[in-house]
């Protein structure tokens, strides 16, 4: 039986979370899920808590059994063209637009949301570890997110995307340093020059 709650099991909830937002290089992805109320798997978790292997496996059983599921994906381009925290919003809401069944209620992770249309909304800290339709949309959004930089890998094998999915380890940013930006990179992020001497 999962540990993890349904926040109303009597109206039609979707839970929203992203990846990617502190990346240097890819898209950020948001997902949203309805899952049925009486939706039960033992293994369902935050998806930073679960093996590559272990998510793979809960994103076909969620998908297989989602009332409704949908992402949103916004690019590097968009996010320095907005601020990443307006991206995630946009990520969000595409997400949430494109569910083929309307919620009742959105549940976000985190602490901050912009509103979307007239449904209302719980912000919810750490809410991944806490209830059912936010832990499986995280494992959605990431592990889309993660097929989306293996598969820009292989146009860019340098700054192994395959293995730190666009975050700031150190090969990352000692490539940055030595073979510059592609056009996946967010020009927007920062990337300080005492890095290079990792």
């Amino acid at each position: 039986m999962s540990l993890l709650l349904h926040f109303d099991c009597d109206i039609v909830e979707a839970g929203i979370d992203e990846a990617g937002r502190g990346c240097l290089a890819g898209p950020v992805v948001a997902a949203a899920v309805i899952l049925p109320p009486n939706y039960l798997d033992p293994g369902l978790n935050d998806s930073k808590k679960l093996s590559a292997a272990k998510r793979k496996i809960l994103r076909e059983n969620i998908i297989a059994s989602a009332i409704a599921w949908n992402v949103g994906i916004i690019s590097a381009d968009r996010i320095d063209e907005i601020n990443i925290l307006n991206a995630t919003f946009e990520a969000m809401h595409e997400a949430a637009n494109g569910l083929q069944v309307k919620p009742q209620s959105l549940l976000i992770d985190g602490n901050r949301f912009k509103p979307f249309q007239d449904i209302p909304h719980q912000c919810i800290t750490g809410g991944d570890a806490k209830y059912a339709a936010i832990a499986a949309a995280s494992i959605l959004a990431k592990t889309i997110r993660d097929d989306i930089m293996e598969i820009l890998h292989h146009q860019y094998p340098i700054y192994g995307w395959d293995t730190n999915k666009g975050y700031g380890t150190k090969a990352h940013v000692q490539a940055i340093f030595a073979s510059g930006r592609t056009p996946y990179h967010r020009k927007s992020f920062q990337v300080p020059a005492q890095l290079k001497l990792f």
